[in-house]
């Protein structure tokens, strides 16, 4: 096992900066995961971990060792692709194998070895099969159990899960949960699906340009988005311009928004004027139209969907904006129909943050 980190990264490619002088500390054992969209440098990010590229500047450490300039089969690490990366003439036994060969591991050490990883992952009764003759998931656990066999210090998984169906991918992110934690090796986990990282990680980095737009544990970046992007990004959100007229040091505000005045809750450097309003659709609840309420504003129901466990609304309201409001089925309010005139609470923990 061993810590990670990242000092002032810059990585450039035909003269473009994909890393924009990055830092960044994984502890060591923890459930690390890079989120972001495409092209937003994750992979790239990753392939510097593992010694794939050699960054412009900056430094890598593994504990106290710098690795920037170590190639990669010396930095001790296992590596599960995207596309599994499994030779296809050799079976599942021998694709596990391959690693420890290398390094010099025969005998009956390898094969115990061999069958405990098979083991783990549910498939030593599959040694002997090729990977064409196995479904995705199976040929990803042989993957897995490829890169943790040799018992790396560092595991790294780029897009694992991408390639499999979602009901294969659920049963996956157990898979991948339980061998790490049961090995407390550090790993680094690339994903572009928002709700793979809430599940999984310990701590998030959202990445957006070659840089870090917030880190955090899934719990914060969904509570506490320090900005419009990570709101839409992680979850769903109602992101609104609004404008801020006072702001106290008790961490409480005031803001305008379609004519109506509201309190919400500050995030960090937020000042009067122009802002932006973050509200989860879950957290907004709706009423009748009239008596008029605090930190209400009217509406009219333009689409309700029933989704089993929740009822979705779509709300008109003032200057043709709208508001995504989620009830739980069976909610007091779960009957409103499409085209009735409502009220919609914004609560006060909604956040307001910088524009």
């Amino acid at each position: 096992m061993a810590s990670i980190t990242l000092d002032k990264l810059v990585k450039q490619f035909a003269g473009q900066t994909v890393l924009q002088s990055l830092s960044l500390h994984v502890p060591d054992g923890a459930f690390f995961t890079l989120l972001g969209p495409s092209g937003c440098g994750k992979t790239t990010l990753l392939r510097c971990i593992a010694g794939f590229h050699e960054p412009d500047a900056g430094r890598i450490l593994f504990d106290r060792d710098d690795v920037t300039t170590t190639p990669a089969h010396r930095r001790d690490i296992g590596m599960v692709f995207q596309d599994y990366a499994l030779f296809p003439d050799k079976s599942a036994f021998d694709n596990v194998a391959y690693g420890l060969r290398a390094r010099g591991v025969r005998g009956d050490e390898m094969r115990r070895r061999v069958g405990d990883a098979l083991d783990k992952v549910g498939l030593h009764a599959l040694a002997s099969r090729l990977p064409a003759q196995m479904s995705g998931g199976q040929r990803q656990r042989v993957a897995l159990a490829r890169a943790l066999v040799i018992r790396p210090r560092v595991l790294l998984m780029d897009e694992p899960l991408s390639n499999l169906d979602a009901k294969m991918r659920l049963q996956m992110r157990d898979v991948i949960l339980d061998l790490v934690r049961e090995a407390n090796i550090t790993t680094v986990f690339v994903t572009h699906d928002q709700e793979e990282a809430l599940a999984m990680s310990d701590q998030i980095a959202l990445m957006e340009r070659g840089a870090v737009a917030q880190l955090g544990s899934p719990e914060a970046l969904y509570a506490t988005p320090d900005n419009a992007y990570v709101a839409d990004f992680i979850g769903s959100a109602n992101v609104l311009p609004v404008t801020v007229t006072s702001v106290d040091a008790g961490g409480r505000l005031r803001y305008r928004f379609a004519g109506c005045e509201f309190d919400g809750t500050p995030g960090d450097g937020v000042d009067r004027g122009e802002a932006r309003l973050i509200a989860r659709p879950e957290e907004l609840s709706l009423t009748a139209a009239s008596p008029s309420v605090a930190n209400g504003i009217e509406g009219k129901v333009l689409r309700r969907q029933y989704l089993g466990a929740k009822t979705a609304y779509r709300i008109a309201i003032a200057d043709a904006a709208e508001l995504r409001v989620e009830l739980p089925s069976g909610h007091a309010a779960g009957g409103i129909q499409t085209g009735a005139q409502v009220q919609v609470l914004i609560p006060e923990r909604s956040r307001v943050v910088a524009a």
